[in-house]
């Protein structure tokens, strides 16, 4: 490959990581100074000693948390080249059963960003507005326009989600890469007025303004740095679609032009901290006052397209994170699209709406994008603390010593507590949103695995191997009609030859089921991403097989294709005999499939903990708002059967009765 190809492959990879990875921490810059001040009680309150610890926190604090943790050393947490927490979890959950606590949480904080951020960068940008004299003239300063043009653009992204967003990827890099250009040049031409503020660079001013009697907020001036911060987990979980390597190359850039801003809006506070003209400005933004007049309506429209596009990333994330926690079993199946070539890209329209109906809600009840912040930021500050957790396990996995691996993980551990103290304070001012978002997400993880450990402990398993010889009688019993001449069952529960007795019941109990050969099949998640093989055992027969599939966390779970395949390999090698069938517009070797699915309900005639029980009640209850296990598999235009079954756990209530006899007169 020439020098100038690889240069060109970079360059295009580099642009991809700047349209994917940044959009979330990229416009930090649109509120966070916004933030501080407004925190320490406007323009007329801050000082030349407070502003330049404010930007040192702000350096600091993504040198720290963004670079040091997230880019220098989580990005090799991979798992075969994917990011994120459940990935991270996968990679370590052998270690300890318990880690799927800190994974839930983080997930289910994770999502909560994903209402939280569209509706803090849109509307902030769209407050943009207010400063162009032609807008302002016109509307004043009536904030429901804002609203309204806030909820049109957050409608029309979740409306094209259906569609994919292939076309709009591609040019993403090249936006985004204008507007970081674009705000480390207005940040850079206010620097050089005031280079007094470089001070900053210097780690004491931040440590000496946490303690200063001119910070009125002490400790919690953190809760709006740490919005400097909050898309660092993104650069995490999107190590999958861009690589770490790109990342990497990108990120240097990225970070001068976010502290240039910073820089700058810095040293413009500065300059007009003691003008009248901006000491009774309502809801100031530093970011777009500092702009020049003729500037001002592009840095709107860019600021603007740079929000879209963080809050894209986002709710695709979203999607993907969602993917992966239903292949987990901690979430109910969902009707998922694949609106794309690209595998990893999904969509999920029943999150989607629901994201859209949490976000708009967002925007309505706060209105300002300042209120907003207060819950922004709380739920980060958590999926932060849970990766650090698995971090340590992630450390020990890699066989580095406790030595090394303790002081690593104490070390952001005890910064990001700093920084969940200080977003929790603002908890009745917003933050409660964010935990509320999240408990409810937690809940259904909760209710989802717990109903799966209850079941298991309840429920019986049978032997495959003591049901051999029933099974080949009914094979060979012409009394029954053929049912099909492959018979599926796709269980959750198969360990080692056991199945549950729901699969057994439903072959022999009931009307039985006579086929030529019986499937048994179950679909286990592997810990990597794009895993795909097989296990088979056929019990010395050639009419039972027992699959496990092995898929990757990653890929669809379309069972349809991998069984096609599988029996056509079986044939070829004799361990099946061929399946001619009679007729048919092909010929084909491969006879018919039916696939039955078991649906259950909770039965009042057994003895189970009334706990448990609930759980199980509300498990069932929620499935009725899910996607069919039909669909699911992909079973959609194959042949199959959903039997309702009762839920057999625990001991059979005994119930007396007794005869009434009549008397004889």
């Amino acid at each position: 490959m020439s020098k100038d190809i690889k240069k060109k492959l970079k360059l295009s990879g580099i642009l991809v990581a700047l349209g994917i990875v940044y959009g979330d921490i990229g416009t930090s810059p649109l509120y966070v100074m916004k933030s501080i001040v407004q925190g320490q009680g406007g323009l007329a309150n801050i000082s030349e000693n407070f502003i330049i610890g404010s930007v040192s926190l702000i350096l600091w604090t993504i040198t720290i948390l963004t670079t040091i943790k997230y880019v220098t050393i989580l990005l090799n947490a991979d798992n075969n080249g994917e990011g994120g927490i459940f990935s991270l979890f996968l990679l370590v959950r052998k270690k300890a059963k318990y880690l799927l606590i800190p994974a839930a949480i983080g997930g289910a904080t994770l999502l909560a960003d994903s209402v939280l951020t569209p509706a803090v960068t849109i509307t902030s940008s769209a407050e943009g507005l207010k400063g162009i004299p032609l807008f302002a003239n016109t509307i004043g300063d009536n904030q429901n326009i804002i609203v309204v043009i806030s909820l049109t653009i957050i409608t029309l992204l979740f409306l094209i989600q259906r569609f994919g967003t292939d076309f709009l990827g591609k040019s993403f890099g090249p936006i985004m890469f204008i507007w970081f250009t674009f705000i480390g040049l207005i940040g850079l031409s206010h620097l050089i007025g005031n280079l007094e503020i470089l001070k900053a660079i210097n780690p004491y001013y931040a440590i000496e303004l946490l303690s200063s009697p001119g910070n009125k907020m002490g400790i919690f001036i953190l809760g709006s740095i740490f919005l400097a911060t909050t898309g660092a987990e993104d650069l995490y979980a999107d190590l999958g679609h861009v690589g770490k390597k790109n990342i990497r190359l990108s990120w240097p850039y990225v970070k001068l032009c976010l502290i240039l801003s910073y820089f700058g809006q810095a040293a413009w506070l500065l300059s007009v901290k003691d003008n009248p003209s901006y000491l009774n400005v309502d809801d100031l933004n530093p970011f777009f006052a500092m702009v020049d007049d003729p500037l001002k309506i592009f840095s709107v429209v860019i600021a603007t397209i740079a929000a879209i596009i963080a809050s894209q990333a986002l709710i695709s994330g979203s999607f993907s994170l969602v993917s992966i926690a239903i292949k987990l079993r901690l979430l109910p199946k969902l009707k998922t699209h694949y609106p794309s070539r690209e595998i990893s890209q999904v969509y999920l329209p029943s999150v989607a709406l629901l994201l859209w109906i949490g976000t708009c809600f967002v925007v309505l009840f706060f209105k300002y994008s300042s209120k907003m912040e207060a819950a922004y930021g709380l739920s980060i500050t958590i999926t932060m603390l849970m990766s650090t957790c698995l971090l340590f396990f992630y450390l020990r996995y890699k066989n580095i010593s406790k030595k090394i691996a303790f002081p690593i993980v104490i070390f952001f551990g005890s910064i990001e507590t700093l920084f969940f103290i200080s977003c929790a304070v603002k908890f009745l001012h917003g933050g409660y949103i964010a935990v509320i978002i999240a408990l409810l997400i937690l809940s259904i993880i909760a209710i989802w695995h717990y109903a799966d450990v209850v079941v298991k402990k309840y429920t019986k398993l049978l032997d495959l191997r003591d049901y051999k010889d029933q099974l080949l009688k009914l094979r060979n019993d012409t009394s029954y009609n053929l049912l099909q001449t492959n018979l599926v069952y796709l269980t959750t529960h198969l360990k080692d030859y056991k199945v549950r007795r729901n699969v057994i019941s439903s072959i022999l109990d009931r009307h039985p089921k006579r086929a030529s050969v019986y499937w048994f099949v179950s679909i286990e998640v592997d810990s990597a991403p794009y895993t795909k093989y097989y296990e088979i055992d056929m019990l010395d027969t050639d009419y039972i097989v027992i699959v496990k599939l092995h898929l990757g966390f990653k890929l669809n779970q379309n069972v349809t294709i991998y069984l096609r395949r599988i029996i056509r390999k079986l044939i070829d090698d004799g361990r099946l005999a061929p399946q001619t069938q009679k007729f048919g517009s092909v010929s084909s070797d491969v006879g018919d499939f039916r696939y039955i699915l078991i649906e259950e309900r909770l039965s009042n005639n057994y003895r189970i903990d009334k706990l448990a029980k609930q759980i199980i009640q509300m498990k069932l209850t929620i499935k009725k708002f899910t996607t069919s296990p039909a669909k699911w598999f992909g079973l959609e235009f194959s042949e199959y059967t959903t039997e309702i079954i009762p839920l057999i756990m625990g001991k059979r209530k005994e119930i007396d009765i007794i005869e009434h006899k009549k008397k004889v007169k």
